[in-house]
């Protein structure tokens, strides 16, 4: 047997034991990323018994990341991340800013200087995207407005978490620490810190223009030519090669993170018509990886932090999943976002994770933090991880709750709002017996252009005010807000509707708008999407309307096609037929 087989038993010992402690987590019903971190923590330095290579295990995490950023970037295009710069770029950046505050204040208090306590707020700032996600995807809400706010909001955090990374070394003798290259700061410390911005900012450009420019032609077509090759090995040997190159490249060549690279090479190569392929064929290598990536975490953690300071890890947590989480729901509730918007992205940023212990990592090179300041970093991350679930899954029963005790939080969303009512130029024909669609993503596109093609009239109602403002400048009658509301169905004309088109896959929000509907409207026909078998079983049971389910309607349209084709005898026509 070889001498030397860190890596093996590290992945050995890591997976196995998160396999195990995920299993038991899921069985007592917690999500089972808590029992990967307990599955670290066994295997930690700070455990005795077997220790895993941390330097190995980081290196895995990052893998990890890469690959996860990457499908994110798959399914995320410019146009999805531009769609919500509106309140992704100023929220992200105010949140920030008062979570830092909060986080010097706290450090403040107990005694730190000036430099460790800004550098301790910024480490609570920032949200893990990794553990976002994770939750997104376990609720489907990726593709939802609700998650590309989410997700937009974060890599803007992460842009910003990059530009702070490259600048911390100039400013850490000014901070209290030390610089990395005291040598370069010797002539002029105003002089080299204003160039290193520069140089910093002229980067971070130079690479987004690089993506731009040259990656959205050549990634796709990279594809494109190993596919032609029939090798379906090939195809994913590629797809996972790109992720990991750029990322690596993007790091050397422009000194941005491996996740930010990574996140910038999915967005690529989603223009190629093999992006779902790609996505696919990576998804087994990134939730292995993400799986290191909690158990790498767990090792970091030193667990004596909580009897020693139990105090100012509760105030750290307090933080992390309170203060963050009603900055940032008041602030998208400022941009005049409705209540479930607020409460999905604020459950989002309510946890820490990679940037947080790369920030903390290198504060402690420059003499910027000591070890109680990175264990309290840690202990913040374990616990918002580990209850992250329990904060998303609040969000459907909290918004019902708030809303039907507070007129105000209900008005929230109509106040003086535009985009909140109908136009009073409105034509007639869509105030009466017209279709009300709800959700204008790519099912509701598709909806949307039949419904002209044959001139039915329709209502659209979306949470995304971009959009919203998109479809009235093309004359399409459209409100902004939560359909779950009452008051934004009866903007949409509800109850002289002929039908109601629930295009949106949120169950909660679907049963709480065919309650509302039915009560404004009695007599309303309503047409249902969803993912879900035992799900259409019940609503049809409780003859809630016409349920579509996704994969059970494209089954039976192309085998009823084939039987029709092959019962009488003649041969399939070439082309796509519509069922």
């Amino acid at each position: 047997m070889p001498h030397n087989i860190s890596l093996i038993t590290t992945i050995a010992a890591g997976l196995g034991l998160a396999m195990i402690f995920g299993f038991l987590a899921t069985r007592l019903r917690m999500p089972p990323l808590v029992g990967y971190l307990i599955a670290g923590i066994i295997v930690g330095p700070y455990s005795p018994g077997f220790v895993a290579d941390m330097e190995l295990t980081a290196q895995l995490a990052e893998i990890g990341v890469m690959l996860l950023m990457f499908g994110v970037g798959l399914h995320f295009s410019i146009g999805d991340l531009l769609a919500v710069k509106r309140i992704a770029i100023p929220g992200a950046i105010l949140q920030i800013s008062i979570a830092t505050l909060l986080g010097a204040l706290a450090g403040y208090f107990w005694g730190w200087n000036w430099g460790q306590s800004i550098v301790f707020g910024l480490a609570l700032s920032v949200a893990s995207t990794v553990v976002l996600l994770k939750a997104l995807e376990a609720r489907g809400l990726i593709d939802s407005i609700n998650g590309r706010i989410a997700v937009g909001w974060l890599v803007v955090e992460d842009l910003v978490m990059v530009l702070v990374l490259v600048l911390l070394p100039a400013l850490a003798a000014l901070m209290g620490g030390h610089a990395a290259h005291p040598e370069q700061h010797a002539a002029g410390t105003d002089t080299s810190v204003t160039m290193t911005i520069l140089f910093t900012l002229g980067k971070v450009v130079a690479f987004i223009a690089f993506m731009l420019i040259v990656g959205k032609r050549l990634l796709p077509k990279l594809l494109w030519w190993v596919a032609g090759t029939g090798s379906r090995e090939l195809f994913s040997l590629t797809v996972i090669a790109t992720a990991v190159g750029v990322a690596y490249g993007s790091a050397a060549l422009f000194d941005v993170s491996f996740a930010l690279g990574a996140f910038f090479a999915g967005m690529m190569l989603r223009e190629s018509e093999f992006s779902h392929r790609a996505a696919d064929d990576s998804l087994p290598l990134r939730d292995a990886f993400a799986v290191l990536f909690f158990v790498s975490v767990g090792m970091l953690f030193d667990f004596h932090i909580l009897l020693n300071e139990p105090l100012k890890v509760l105030a750290v947590v307090a933080i992390i999943m309170f203060g963050k989480t009603i900055v940032a729901v008041a602030l998208v509730v400022a941009f005049r976002y409705p209540l479930n918007t607020a409460l999905t992205v604020g459950a989002s940023l309510a946890q820490i994770g990679e940037f947080s212990f790369i920030l903390a990592s290198v504060s402690m090179s420059l003499g910027l933090m000591d070890t109680t300041a990175q264990n309290l970093i840690l202990a913040g991350a374990l616990a918002s991880i580990a209850l992250n679930s329990l904060i998303f899954a609040s969000v459907e029963p909290l918004q019902k709750w708030i809303r039907a005790r507070s007129p105000y939080a209900r008005s929230l969303e109509m106040r003086d709002d535009p985009l909140a009512v109908l136009p009073m130029s409105t034509d007639e024909a869509f105030l009466a017996g017209q279709a009300v669609l709800v959700g204008y993503g790519r099912v509701g596109r598709r909806i949307a252009r039949i419904l002209d093609e044959k001139q039915i009239p329709y209502v659209v109602a979306d949470t995304n005010r971009e959009l919203v403002e998109k479809l009235r400048k093309n004359n399409i009658p459209a409100v902004c807000g939560d359909a779950a509301d009452p008051n934004v169905l009866i903007q949409a004309h509800i109850a002289k509707a002929g039908i109601l088109i629930a295009a949106t896959a949120n169950t909660f929000h679907v049963r709480q708008m065919v309650e509302t509907a039915r009560a404004l409207n009695p007599k309303i026909e309503i047409v249902i999407r969803t993912h879900n078998e035992e799900e259409a079983e019940l609503w049809v049971q409780e003859k809630i309307g016409k349920i579509f389910l996704s994969e059970q309607q494209l089954a039976s349209g192309m085998a009823n096609h084939v039987v029709q084709r092959m019962g009488k005898g003649d041969k399939p026509q070439a082309g796509l037929q519509h069922h």
